[in-house]
């Protein structure tokens, strides 16, 4: 068998047998992928800790036709995010962030933008910026990227852009103004419009200067997260510990 490499994100890893761990990985070219890493929880451990969650690495893997589960080789340390981890609600977002990738998008599914969003965010986070802020960040583009983001600046029924507060439509897909709204439940802020242009054109990292406050991020978190709840059918596991 041939040996293969690849650049990739540690997404999780959880122990198997008595010395043997399965990765989850999010590969740059290959999407997300397992593997088992056999001997990667003895003590003298050729993997040392390249397998922590959200490690930037180098895997080097054996593939078996007909089977899903890769036998990594070895694995390259790259960039590790292993600091930033040491604030609990920053563990949990980025287990948050872990799986919406892994809920979202089928095993080996290449996708490079999602790829290089999760590492951008990453290293801003290394670099000490708001987290409440990326996580939005995150959120924003993920539902882009997977086509999910409804467009918040016209009317779905009637196309007026919207200068005013909206409802959000029931399927997620759209909104509607004051007067074609029928169920006025889930109210869309002028917050969030604000939000979705300063991100387009600017990347994550912003040197501390942030445009947004708590409350105006507040409401943005609401209105997305109402979005993935809906398409993923169910609150993510790891909200819960983000929430209060």
């Amino acid at each position: 068998m041939p040996l293969h490499q690849s650049e990739a994100i540690v997404l999780r890893a959880f122990n198997v047998g008595d010395q043997d761990k399965i990765v989850v990985f999010f590969s740059h070219d290959k999407g997300v992928v397992k593997g088992i890493a056999k001997g990667a929880r003895k003590f003298s451990s050729r993997f040392g800790s390249s397998l922590e969650p959200m490690s930037l690495v180098k895997i080097f893997y054996y593939e078996k036709e007909r089977k899903d589960l890769l036998t990594i080789s070895n694995c390259d340390l790259l960039e590790s995010f292993f600091e930033i981890q040491k604030d609990l609600k920053t563990t949990f977002t980025l287990s948050y962030f872990s799986e919406l990738v892994e809920a979202f998008f089928p095993s080996r599914a290449k996708e490079e933008l999602l790829y290089r969003l999760l590492l951008s965010v990453l290293r801003a986070l290394k670099e000490g910026e708001n987290l409440s802020f990326l996580t939005r960040y995150f959120e924003a583009w993920f539902l882009q990227i997977n086509g999910l983001l409804p467009d918040f600046g016209k009317c779905k029924k009637c196309r007026k852009e919207i200068k005013a507060s909206s409802w959000l439509s029931p399927k997620k897909d759209g909104v509607f103004c004051s007067d074609c709204a029928i169920q006025k439940k889930e109210r869309i802020g002028t917050d969030i419009v604000s939000f979705l242009k300063w991100i387009k054109k600017n990347p994550p990292s912003l040197k501390g200067e942030i445009s947004f406050s708590p409350a105006q991020l507040e409401a943005v978190r609401k209105n997305l997260q109402e979005i993935i709840v809906y398409h993923l059918e169910g609150e993510p596991k790891t909200l819960r510990y983000l929430k209060g």
